[in-house]
């Protein structure tokens, strides 16, 4: 609850709530503080406030020159949004699942890609939290939730996306020291974030072979690869991770070996809410400049919001926004009481907030015309950030199926 009362004290939040409030919309039936709690609510009008001053501004610039923003984010881990769900005898702030989707929904509306990392550094965060013994995260928690030390997370590699079971980056152990081979790929943050938690096997094939170990990025014999180049995320880096000969202490394992598979999973399962949220945030945004468009911009003698057509695609637009964020906040809940459908209506909000935001982003860009297609206007960005999150954190075919199976068991 401390960390909780720290939102309210902290020096620069309360100036962002003063100055911030004069970017916020007008209540309408799209409205994200819709059913919260006060206190919620003030979280989300801080996260809302940061989005619109520090992060919308900057959005274009750093997609455009590809810049990964982490002054901006140890700002942002200042107001306690590094370690959100984290326990907070370690500096964590102790919120929950529910108020994290809030938050990453709210920091969207700037520049999901941006936010989209702090998203995967908060699961970080989160699993070290969760699974790793007290001496690392006395020494680790406290730098990652201020976001002075980012984290990535490696599960994914060349050879082994959807099947992560079968992946066969190895480490053998070696006294104190595990002795790592292997390539990890599409990395976010890769090559220059500070610490990587990374699945690898130590054992059998399968699941049960795999451990989770957390690797500092001055390791010897960690390297990078080149950076990506991808059709959004810009704010943020994408490389392989290499490990050749990589020596890590065996003290920097997280949980027992063979609990790796686990510990991934179980991270995943908050991953989809936080993505789902970023798609959540990017489609709001993109109703709003939508709803603008329609009222500023004049054909055939009228203004766009005249006919009753483009009418019916907005109220269709803010329809499919209003269901995925139930959807999404309905699984958050579950996430955080352990409901036994956790994993099945987490995979639900992720398949179905990520395709219909990302249709709303496009037909938003279709209502500004070819003017929605030029980078002067930020609704093409939205649209190119949204669409890997159908990809992400398992992509939306996997999602489908893990639905099937639960409704499917004995």
């Amino acid at each position: 609850m401390a960390k909780r009362l720290y939102f309210a004290s902290n020096h620069y939040v309360r100036r962002l709530c003063k100055f911030g409030k004069r970017f916020m919309s007008t209540t309408s039936c799209i409205e994200p503080s819709s059913g919260l709690t006060e206190e919620q609510r003030h979280i989300q009008e801080m996260a809302t406030s940061f989005a619109k001053n520090e992060l919308a501004p900057n959005m274009s610039t750093w997609d455009q020159e590809e810049y990964f923003p982490k002054e901006t984010m140890m700002t942002a881990g200042s107001l306690g949004f590094g370690a959100i769900y984290c326990k907070d005898d370690y500096g964590g702030t102790g919120l929950s699942r529910l108020d994290a989707s809030v938050i990453f929904e709210a920091l969207s509306q700037g520049c999901v890609s941006t936010t989209a990392y702090i998203s995967i550094h908060n699961m970080c965060a989160w699993m070290i939290d969760t699974f790793a013994n007290d001496t690392l995260r006395e020494h680790w928690i406290p730098k990652l939730a201020t976001m002075e030390t980012l984290a990535s997370y490696c599960l994914t590699e060349p050879e082994s996306g959807s099947d992560a079971a079968s992946l066969s980056t190895y480490a053998k152990r070696q006294g104190d020291m595990y002795i790592l081979n292997g390539t990890k790929s599409f990395i976010s943050g890769g090559g220059e974030t500070d610490v990587y938690v990374l699945m690898c096997r130590t054992g059998e094939k399968g699941p049960k072979g795999i451990t989770c170990l957390l690797i500092d990025k001055d390791s010897p014999g960690l390297s990078f690869g080149q950076k990506e180049r991808k059709m959004g995320w810009n704010s943020q880096p994408t490389r392989q991770v290499i490990m050749e000969d990589c020596e890590v202490p065996v003290s920097n394992r997280i949980g027992e070996e063979g609990q790796g598979f686990a510990i991934a999973m179980n991270g995943l399962n908050g991953g989809r809410i936080n993505i789902a949220s970023c798609s959540l945030g990017g489609a709001h945004a993109c109703i709003e400049l939508a709803r603008d468009q329609l009222l500023s911009r004049k054909q055939f003698g009228q203004e766009l919001a005249n006919f009753q057509f483009l009418q019916y695609r907005l109220a269709e637009m803010a329809t499919r926004l209003v269901a995925s964020r139930l959807m999404v906040r309905n699984a958050a809940r579950a996430l955080q009481d352990k409901s036994p459908d956790a994993v099945a209506l987490c995979s639900m909000a992720k398949l179905y907030a990520t395709e219909e935001c990302s249709q709303i982003c496009n037909q938003a860009l279709q209502m500004f015309g070819g003017y929605g297609y030029l980078k002067d206007y930020p609704v093409q960005q939205y649209l190119r950030d949204l669409r890997v999150h159908e990809i992400l954190e398992g992509t939306n075919e996997i999602m489908r199926m893990l639905i099937s199976r639960d409704l499917l068991k004995h």
